[in-house]
This record gives structure tokens, sequence and C-alpha cells, in this order.
């Protein structure tokens, strides 16, 4: 039954006002045009009207039933904030003293008021499509970075000046690209969606030598692996569930160190990460829920298809959702491991834990659905996690008690992908699909309000539930539309106009 209901209480003020006034000087009979003189129009019997009355208390307080799980939820495996542990003023005074001055800059990166007060600095703007890929050099001098126009740019940050750009020698989107640590800032590594692996030779007078192709996966490649200490050596994965190990000191540099599967299944891999403690170890994770960790010195495919120990959320492994890890890191001295989960949350394990261990710490909030989302540790002991998220926002969460400390607006065209925290000081730079790198520093007068964080949560959580009752379909909207723009901004290929040497080695 069509039921219209008009309410008219917003202008039943006025209405009030002007019958005291005609009160005051001739009785007027009260007039109006509702049936049971109420002040509404309806087209209801007042049973009907009741009826109506109901299923809204009803609905009302469905929403507040709704409003009361989705606090819990939020809420729930949250610690309490352990108190600062660094103090401006006292900090200040043992330095000019010369007391503990080689903790001075550590504790300051550290510190949660600082975290608080992160602040947009300023832009970087040279790249026409997504910026996919940030990484400092390891004195933080430098900032390269890699997008979907096929170049790559080695930035001076600190005067916001681009001192190279060149021609990647990808045919699709570049996805990382990395200086190789110990290099002299001169080798730098690159993978891309069309799977090839290539290294980058710079010289000392800002410009690049060549660039080369040392493996090829059959399958888009996300992320490369660097050894800490080696200047020559690294691995990638990509989506044909093929780890290579890359030595450019060999002639031929990659050398298949294992196919990563699930029974006989292969899985397809997004993202790798060496074990800055133990270098042998690496973790993937890809189109399934687990993180495996092997071991480079015995991968055996006949024993557990190599595999050393695995990882996954207790609660996901019977899940039925096709849940994927976009993401992983190691903390700074290896002992613990961070997972992004698509459309699911963020989780820490304990890398010493034996096979299977379950998670310690749950990170929410954010949302991780229409990209290849990247998670990352800040502070130099790994103090917070930080993660973009489909809103557009920046999120940092205190690592113990897994409580948001930082709630940052990142991106206009709505999602944030890439986190690079300076590897020495109180900052980081971040992308997205802005085509522009943001640069951030704690400089703000006052610590975060964190104003308008429990609607951005509640709206992410929402829009997670309705995505999951669809059962996952990856080409559901936000991804078709994410899809729809990255086409609408993707260049034609062009022909350089540089004279690079581009060789091919495999």
């Amino acid at each position: 039954m069509l039921t219209i209901t008009v309410n008219q209480h917003k202008s039943m003020p006025d209405v009030d006002g002007e019958m005291g006034r005609n009160r005051e000087g001739e009785e007027e009979e009260e007039d109006t045009d509702s049936m049971d003189g109420s002040g509404h129009y309806s087209l209801t019997e007042d049973g009907e009207r009741e009826n109506e009355e109901e299923e809204e208390q009803k609905d009302d307080d469905d929403d507040d039933d709704d409003d009361e799980a989705m606090e819990a939820w939020l809420g729930a495996e949250l610690c309490d904030l352990r108190g600062s542990t660094w103090q401006a003023i006292p900090s200040l005074r043992s330095r000019e003293l010369g007391r503990d001055s080689h903790q001075f800059v550590r504790r300051v990166c550290g510190s949660r008021g600082l975290v608080q007060r992160l602040e947009l600095q300023g832009r970087l703007e040279r790249h026409t499509g997504c910026v996919n890929t940030l990484h400092f050099n390891p004195s933080g001098t430098r900032l390269a970075s890699g997008s979907d126009d096929l170049r790559v740019v080695i930035w001076d940050w600190a005067v916001r000046r681009a001192e190279l750009e060149f021609d990647s020698g990808h045919k699709s989107n570049v996805f990382q690209a990395k200086f190789l640590p110990h290099s002299g800032d001169s080798t730098l590594a690159m993978c891309a969606r069309d799977g090839q692996i290539r290294v980058a030779e710079l010289s000392a007078t800002q410009r690049c030598k060549n660039t080369k192709r040392v493996a090829q996966h059959k399958g888009a490649a996300h992320k490369l692996a660097l050894e800490p200490d080696s200047p020559c050596s690294f691995l990638s994965a990509g989506e044909d569930a093929v780890v290579f190990g890359i030595d450019l000191r060999l002639d031929r540099p990659a050398n298949k160190l294992v196919v990563v599967k699930e029974g006989d299944k292969k899985v397809g891999l997004y993202t790798i990460f060496v074990n800055p403690a133990k270098t042998q170890h690496f973790a993937v994770g890809g189109r399934d829920q687990y993180v495996r960790i092997y071991d480079q010195r015995k991968i055996n495919e006949n024993d557990n298809n190599g595999v050393l120990k695995k990882f996954c959320p207790s609660h996901l492994v019977s899940s039925e959702s096709k849940t994927n890890i976009t993401c992983l890191v190691y903390s700074h001295d290896g002992t613990e491991l961070l997972v992004s989960y698509n459309d699911e949350d963020i989780y820490l394990f304990d890398s010493n834990h034996s096979d299977g261990a379950d998670y310690r710490r749950r990170y929410k909030g954010h949302r991780n659905n229409a990209t290849v989302k990247g998670v990352n540790f800040y502070g130099p002991c790994s103090e917070f996690v930080v993660s973009g998220s489909d809103c557009g926002h920046i999120y940092l969460w205190d690592k113990y008690s897994a409580r948001i400390v930082q709630f940052m607006e990142g991106d206009r065209g709505g999602v944030v992908n890439c986190l690079e925290p300076h590897p020495h000081l109180p900052g980081l730079a971040t992308s997205g699909l802005d085509h522009d790198i943001k640069l951030w520093a704690p400089t703000a007068e006052s610590p975060t309000g964190l104003k308008g964080l429990k609607e951005v949560m509640k709206k992410n959580k929402r829009e997670r539930d309705e995505d999951s009752v669809r059962h996952g379909d990856q080409y559901d909207t936000q991804l078709l539309w994410f899809l729809m723009r990255h086409m609408r901004n993707r260049r034609p290929q062009r022909v350089s106009s540089q004279t690079l040497q581009q060789t091919d080695m495999c």
C-alpha cells in the first residue's frame, strides 16, 4: 500500500507565532488542512499511521543495534596506549649536555607525539600517471618514483626538484623501482605489469646510461625484495607464482628459486620481502590467505612445496571468501611480519613462532579493496603501522595497542597505495591515484584530534560488509571504477627521444 506522509513540524513555530499574535487582537479559529489537526498531510487511516510509526521506530532500533555492533567490532582486540617514552625538553637538555646524543634521533622518530603532529609539507609533481612506487636511497637524500606513465624520476626531495627522469624500458605500468644498497645510488632495480625485471645504470652526472632486462615473469611482477647487504642481488615475485633470485654478477642473472603452490595449484604472488636479520629467509603472499616463509638454502619442492612455515589468521583458514594478501613487510629486526589482506584487516605475526601460529595484533578501520595496497612499519624500531585506504586517507596505528594515533587525508583521487617512511628522519612520502607525491613531516602545532575518523571507519566497514554479501566479486563497482579511471589516464606508449641503450640479457 502506498503511503504518503508530509511532515510540517519545521514550519510549526511560525504558525504558532502567528496564532499567538492573532489571539492578542481577535480570536481566530485554527485552520489546518490535515485530517486530524496534527499538522500532518496524510492519505492513510489512523491505524495505518500508527503501523508506519512503529515500523520507523523498529528501523531506528535496528540502526542503534547496528551502531552498537560496529562500536563493539571497532573496540575489540585493542590494548591501552602506553605512556610516552620521549619528552622533548628533557631530551633536548640531555642532548645539549652530550648525554645519549646518539639515541636522540631514534627516540624522536619513534615518538608518538611527533606522529600525531604529521601534516602535509608539499608535493612533488612530474608524473602524468598514477604513482605506484616510492623508495628512498639508503642515506635518505634521494627518492625514486615510478608511474603508469612508464617513467622513473629521481628526486632531490628536500628542495622538491627532479634531478633525473628517464624511460624505464617497460611496456606497461611500473610497479616498483628500488635503489640497490651499497651501490652508490648507481643501480636501480625495477618491475612492472609487463612481467619484466629491469635494471637501470645511473651515472654520477645525473643521467641514465642504460636499462636492461634481467628476468621475465609470465604475468605481472608487483614487488622486488632487496637483500640488505648486497649491491648486486635481489628477489622478484610474479603473478606466475615464480620467485626469481637475481644476481647481476652472472651472465644469466635470473635463477628460479621456487614456484609457490598450495597442493598442486599455483599461487600467484603480489608481494615478497627478505628478513633483514636472517637474509636467507624470505616471505611471500598473493592469491590466497597464507603467508609462506622460505629458506633459500633448503628449498625442496618435494617436501611441503619447499615451505619452511606458513601463517594465517585462524578465522581465515577455512574462510569461503576469496581473501588475498596484497603486501607484507618484516620489522626492522626481522622478528615481526606485517600482512595486509584484501578487504580484510592488517595482521601482525611473530616470525619466530612455529608453523601455523596465529596473529598477535589486528589493525582495523581502513579499506583495502580497489587496488593492490601497501602497508609498512613506521619508526626506527617499527613502533607504528602505516597504511593507505580506498577512502583516500592515511592511517597510523600504535603497533602495541592497535589504536589509531594519526589519520590524514592523503589522496584526492580516492586511494592511497604507497607509503615510504624516511630511513633517518621523522617523516614519510606517500602516493596513490593522484599523479603527485606527497611529503609529510611533524610540524603541526598541536596533536591531531582525529576529526571524522569514526565516521570514515564505519563507512569503510559497511562497504566491506556489503561487498562480502556479494561474495567478494572481484569485478565489483569499486574495482570497475578504478579500472575505468586507470584506462582513461593511460597515455599511449611513446618512443623515447633519449638515446638510451636498452639490451636484453635473457
